[in-house]
């Protein structure tokens, strides 16, 4: 019922947002088999194991175009990990630094809903958006290393969190280029029950300025919590608040036919914005680099953190992904593509516990 009723309200909210009857409605989504041999290792002895298992998904995306830059979009789709779902129940979770988080179910129907929704207006020199929005971390691992810093490769928001936050965004011209600000709303904390304030509730603020300096694209941005939050993964028991500073850049540099992306990013929490014997203090960082040349696209990274308190811990992690897209079919009406991929991911904690993982998959893709 939870389900059927999140489906019509987002149905709903773009009906309205269509009326009169000359607003256009436009239908799109895609839909994915991505078959993966997963091989894993932990330890520098230990033995591999090997499995083999079946994922697929399907998202469906409406977007009502309202006439004079107004508009409204959502995102039809599981809850689950990716958007995924498998034929086995046997990836259904996964242990992340001591937490536990859902990944793959056995179906789609049990957790289809709508996974985003937002609406607002595009103006020639500003934009303002609200509601449930995607944040494009895919390309960009501010969010990757202020969540998870002591695992941000791998496009853990993306897959985890569903690349979506909860916010109002605005954006406007500034110079040669365009300064973005996005309230994020990341939840509804307890934090003390003797405090009435709104501040007990959890919230960051995200800016961005992107612009070109000749063919070169620069976007400098800042994603800081204003009040304490427990959004934020390094493996500590939930009383444990957290308040990240996190900055850093991408650069995209043109290169005839092929695009390159260096990506570096920081955070940090040690500001004491918990009390004492709850203090956090730790430190992290990541660095990537992207090329897309055509049908190929590679990228490696690299993700340290320094976990001073509540535990004293250590992280390195080396990532790299691999893929190349065949295009099967092309028309007006959509396209099917297959694309191999395959990931490396070597992770050490503390210089002793370490473990290594390979992914081998084909993305089976068929676009609307």
């Amino acid at each position: 019922m939870k389900k059927l009723l999140s489906l019509v309200f987002g149905l709903a909210l773009l009906v309205a947002f269509s009326t009169p009857a000359t607003a256009a409605i436009k239908f799109s989504g895609d839909a994915q088999v991505r078959p993966r041999v997963e091989m894993t290792k932990s330890g520098e002895s230990g033995e591999w194991k090997e499995e083999l298992y079946w994922l697929y998904r399907l998202r469906l995306r409406l977007a009502a175009d309202l006439g004079s830059g107004y508009f409204a979009k959502a995102l039809l789709a599981s809850e689950s990990a990716g958007w995924f779902a498998t034929i086995s129940d046997g990836r259904g979770t996964v242990d992340l630094n001591g937490k536990t988080y859902n990944l793959f179910p056995d179906n789609l129907s049990d957790h289809f809903g709508v996974n985003q929704v937002y609406f607002g207006r595009m103006m020639q020199d500003s934009h303002y958006i609200l509601g449930i929005m995607p944040v494009n971390s895919f390309n960009n691992p501010v969010f990757d290393l202020a969540v998870y810093p002591t695992s941000a490769v791998g496009i853990p928001y993306l897959l985890i969190n569903n690349d979506r936050i909860f916010g109002l965004n605005y954006g406007r011209k500034v110079g040669p280029g365009e300064l973005s600000a996005t309230l994020c709303v990341l939840g509804d904390a307890q934090w003390d029950s003797t405090d009435d304030s709104f501040l007990r509730d959890e919230y960051a603020v995200h800016l961005m300025y992107k612009t070109n300096i000749g063919d070169v694209i620069i976007d400098p941005q800042l994603l800081a919590a204003v009040t304490r939050t427990q959004n934020v993964d390094i493996g500590a028991p939930e009383e444990y608040g957290h308040a990240p500073f996190t900055f850093g850049t991408n650069v995209i540099i043109p290169a005839g036919d092929t695009k390159f992306t260096l990506s570096g990013f920081y955070t940090n929490d040690g500001i004491g914005l918990v009390d004492d014997e709850n203090g956090v203090d730790y430190s992290a960082y990541i660095v990537r680099a992207k090329a897309e040349h055509g049908p190929v696209r590679a990228w490696v990274s690299y993700n340290a953190a320094d976990v001073k308190s509540p535990m004293s811990d250590d992280y390195e992690n080396f990532y790299v992904w691999a893929q190349y897209t065949l295009k099967v079919y092309e028309s007006s009406m959509g396209k099917f593509t297959l694309t191999p991929t395959v990931r490396y991911r070597d992770r050490d904690m503390n210089g002793s516990d370490k473990d290594t993982r390979w992914r081998t998959e084909v993305w089976a893709n068929i676009s609307f």
